[in-house]
């Protein structure tokens, strides 16, 4: 348990760092293209087979805009208005979100026991990661939109995935979501490409800064002389 929150930590401390030189789909297709890669590879050892039902594959395009493309789309930029501490917090309400949408369409009942749950949950979570709920109105209010938009957008994700994980393999699950994304945000990805130079151990300062400065007027903190 230990080990996962401190990978949960650290992926919001890298994203922030890389968040200087890429834009935010750009790394989330770096992300999942490494991701797919690995996913193969276990795929064709442990299976041998890639399955998709022709039906399914409008299901497994909408998993991948929810759950990956606008999932990050909305946390990473909501880093740029919000403190990722606070981001954190609000992501933890995706379970209470769930929890409504299945009492206003589905007329799911609502135990005490359930809210009690919740409450300790977003609490918890705020201990875990040591945030000063006093700030919990420092933000802009976009970053706030968006951070509840990564939330509301999983939230889907995991409602269109049910629908479809009785089907498949969990690696089968992955290995098609995955694909799917890579392939919905490969042009994008490739349109806002990063100079080579930020790829480069040396002499790319300069060509980060400029690059970087250009679109969004920070100074890369990324790229730096090795």
């Amino acid at each position: 348990m230990f080990a996962l929150v401190f990978m949960w930590g650290l992926d919001y401390s890298v994203a922030k760092n890389a968040l200087e030189v890429f834009r935010p789909l750009n790394l989330m297709f770096f992300k999942y293209f490494g991701g797919l890669v690995v996913i193969t590879l276990i795929k064709v050892i442990a299976e041998h087979r890639f399955t998709v039902r022709k039906k399914d594959i409008i299901f497994f395009v909408m998993c991948s805009l929810t759950g990956q493309v606008l999932y990050y789309f909305c946390e990473y930029t909501a880093m740029e208005y919000i403190p990722v501490a606070l981001i954190t917090i609000i992501l933890s309400f995706v379970p209470i979100i769930s929890i409504l949408i299945e009492r206003v369409f589905f007329k799911t009942e609502l135990s005490i026991s359930i809210i009690a749950g919740l409450v300790v949950c977003v609490i918890g979570v705020g201990l875990v990661i040591g945030a000063d709920f006093k700030s919990l109105f420092s933000g802009r209010a976009l970053g706030y939109l968006l951070a509840f938009g990564a939330a509301i957008s999983w939230n889907l994700y995991n409602f269109i995935t049910a629908r479809i994980s009785r089907t498949y393999t969990e690696l089968t699950m992955a290995f098609n979501q995955l694909l799917c994304t890579v392939l919905i945000s490969l042009p994008y990805a490739a349109a806002v490409m990063p100079p080579a130079e930020c790829f480069t151990p040396e002499d790319y300062i300069k060509p980060c800064i400029s690059w970087r400065g250009k679109r969004r007027h920070r100074i890369s903190h990324i790229c730096q002389r090795s």
